[in-house]
């Protein structure tokens, strides 16, 4: 027992326990959110709100650890940019991202989220026009081809294949959304800190979906929900959401953005895990086949675009 106490002070001491902490909590995100969907009769904007709502006081909490007296001050075009990352991180993304679980697994889900490093890459070329080297873009052709295997295995393993390909369209659009937030944070992160600015962009981000539901939705509803709703988007909210930035941001700390990165590579085998045993979701050699695939190709892409120091806030995220 003592052996064991050493070895578990040791790897939080190192990091290693907070980047595995993150990435589990990263990875039950989904899982989350189709035990939500399971528990009552709610829509994606409604458990969305829940889950911000109740995330929004722990943002603010991130943003009072983050503290700093000889930190720069906040300027009005500062505070700009974190509304605009706020609208395209936590609020389009993940409401993009609800709506995608409405219709697919969570594996396949976390399987499309986890290729937000390949649309960066394209983003970036774009922006300075230049083309990819010829193994970035390698690389990105073995993480589609995975995403090919699964997506055609979840396609023909329903009779309502049109729902999973709106399922994966929504959530390909919230890696495109996550992958615009990601590009965002550069500017910032280096000024702000990464749990300051996770704190802040996830505050406004969150008055952005509670603004939404207040004209979209009906308040009333929110008490009639059942208990498990509650629980499922309280759940997400912390142990999904805020915690997970915050151990991720000790993580980086101690050992560095990159190894804290190829920590949270684990994520999508977690969720995929996760998924069998709490939501019976089958796993076939198609799927396992294809998330290898994704994962290696996401690996060899430059460390530059895909391993950053935001990179423990993601994954997505969201």
């Amino acid at each position: 027992m003592k052996s064991f106490n050493l070895s578990f002070k040791q790897w939080a001491a190192d990091g290693r326990l907070y980047a595995i902490l993150a990435a589990a909590g990263f990875s039950l995100k989904a899982i989350f959110v189709k035990l939500g969907y399971a528990a009552g009769p709610v829509d994606a904007l409604t458990l969305l709100t829940l889950r911000m709502g109740l995330a929004l006081p722990l943002f603010a909490w991130l943003v009072w650890l983050s503290r700093d007296p000889q930190a720069e001050r906040l300027t009005a075009m500062d505070g700009l940019r974190i509304c605009l990352l706020g609208m395209v991180g936590y609020y389009l993304s993940s409401l993009f991202d609800f709506y995608g679980l409405e219709y697919i697994s969570a594996g396949l889900e976390r399987l499309i989220l986890y290729l937000y490093p390949t649309m960066v890459l394209v983003f970036q070329a774009i922006a300075t026009r230049r083309r990819p080297s010829s193994r970035v873009v390698q690389a990105m052709a073995i993480c589609y081809l995975g995403l090919a295997i699964a997506f055609i295995h979840d396609v023909g393993m329903t009779e309502h294949s049109a729902q999973v390909i709106k399922g994966a369209a929504w959530v390909f659009a919230s890696a495109v959304t996550y992958a615009f937030y990601y590009l965002g944070t550069g500017a910032m992160v280096h000024r702000l800190g990464s749990m300051r600015l996770a704190g802040l962009a996830g505050s406004a981000s969150s008055i952005f979906v509670i603004m939404h539901f207040a004209f979209s939705g009906n308040v009333s509803d929110l008490p009639a929900l059942p208990s498990a709703v509650w629980l499922n988007a309280g759940l997400m909210a912390v142990v999904s959401t805020v915690l997970p930035v915050y151990w991720l941001a000790l993580a980086v700390q101690r050992m560095g953005a990159t190894q804290a990165a190829a920590v949270g590579s684990l994520g999508p085998v977690l969720t995929v895990l996760a998924s069998w045993v709490l939501l019976s979701e089958p796993i076939s050699a198609f799927q396992l086949g294809g998330l290898a695939l994704v994962m290696f190709g996401v690996s060899r892409l430059k460390p530059k675009a895909a391993k950053t120091e935001m990179t423990a806030d993601a994954a997505v995220a969201k």
